[in-house]
């Protein structure tokens, strides 16, 4: 099994090579913090990873990417990015939530099992998730959505167990003291830049190409939440 995962969906810019058998986890990957850069190092970074492979795209099971939420060019990027691939060598695409992502990242940090995800969406908005693990799968609890910080009832979602709970990402750094206004109620802890990462990205997708869920070239969109932004993403060709 061999996946190839991109993340340009926040400002950090990430790929990663997953080969079974491979040593370690079987993941080597590419991460840096370059907001604005993704469009130029993106590229790079798979060819780097290929080549550091000895292996081309045409050996690849599958393409995992981003799919969102977040920012509204670093989507088009990715989404862009695997669909010329998937498209030009036939290869099916697995679209993986950034903010289950943020989850896995924070589960790996603290050993916790509910996350509670946020990204900043700009415009006084978060996008936001909870996600809880149960052995190797997470569960939304509710759906994903793009909030006003203050229209969210944290303390209902915690429910007196906010001890087992972990806020992770930019949304938390920018908005914790909209998001937790009463000064009593505390989480476990808060991982202000926690980001999604395509290491991360791949290790998710190893399930999911197991469980056969994937999507054709065509359906390797990105998820925005917001209603205004949804045009399709012009594929780039490797």
């Amino acid at each position: 099994m061999k996946i190839l995962a991109i993340d340009t969906a926040t400002e950090a810019c990430s790929a990663a090579l997953y080969i079974e058998g491979a040593p370690g986890e079987g993941i080597t990957s590419e991460y840096q913090l370059a907001p604005r850069e993704h469009s130029r190092l993106i590229l790079k970074m798979i060819d780097r990873l290929l080549s550091q492979a000895e292996m081309t795209v045409k050996e690849l099971d599958a393409i995992a990417f981003g799919r969102g939420p977040g920012s509204f060019m670093g989507l088009r990027i990715a989404a862009g990015v695997v669909q010329g691939i998937a498209f030009a060598h036939d290869i099916p695409v697995i679209p993986v939530s950034t903010l289950k992502a943020i989850a896995q990242r924070a589960h790996e940090l603290t050993g916790k099992e509910h996350v509670l995800a946020a990204i900043d969406a700009r415009m006084d908005e978060v996008y936001w998730a909870s996600y809880s693990l149960t052995g190797k799968q997470w569960s939304l609890n509710g759906e994903e959505r793009v909030i006003s910080p203050d229209k969210l009832q944290l303390a209902e979602i915690l429910s007196g167990h906010e001890q087992n709970w972990v806020g992770a990402g930019t949304g938390w750094d920018s908005y914790a003291d909209r998001l937790l206004p009463n000064v009593d109620l505390n989480l476990f802890t808060r991982l202000d830049d926690c980001f999604p990462s395509a290491r991360v990205i791949a290790m998710l997708a190893i399930e999911e190409l197991k469980a056969g869920n994937t999507v054709p070239a065509a359906e390797a969109i990105p998820v925005y939440l917001r209603n205004d932004v949804a045009k399709k993403p012009k594929p780039f060709v490797l």
